[in-house]
């Protein structure tokens, strides 16, 4: 669990978030040309609007494309939450350690991503609110 400071992008960005969704935005950064929000829990479908109509609008005044996630205090649930649109993983926590479990090649592939990319900031994200060492993936 790392120290977390924010620049004035991302607070305009946040407040912006909260004011045109009405949900709490527990936190906001920027992946490469994706802004994450990460949504209190219980705040997700508030966030995504009808159709996903906030999203939409919101991607177009911002110009950027954006990722919308819901924060859970157990890490487990939050790990499989973030590794959406893939479903059928197990997630474990012992030792400070988070070990994913995938019933194939291809699940695992999909947890990986592109040269290991989506694994890499799976890590950051997981660091950001929990204390862990790693995270392995079987």
């Amino acid at each position: 669990m790392t120290k977390i400071l924010y620049d004035v992008e991302t607070i305009k960005f946040s407040t912006f978030f909260e004011s045109f969704t009405k949900a709490k935005v527990k936190d906001c950064f920027k992946e490469d040309s994706l802004i994450v929000f990460v949504v209190d829990q219980g705040m997700l479908a508030k966030a995504i609007g009808k159709q996903g109509i906030n999203i939409k609008n919101i991607s177009e005044k911002l110009k950027k494309r954006i990722k919308v996630m819901e924060f859970n205090p157990d890490i487990t649930k939050f790990v499989k939450k973030s590794l959406y649109p893939v479903k059928n993983v197990d997630v474990e926590f012992k030792d400070s350690i988070v070990y994913i479990h995938c019933p194939d090649t291809k699940t695992k592939g999909l947890v990986y991503g592109r040269d290991r990319e989506r694994l890499k900031s799976l890590k950051s994200l997981v660091k950001r609110y929990f204390k862990i060492e790693d995270i392995i993936v079987d």
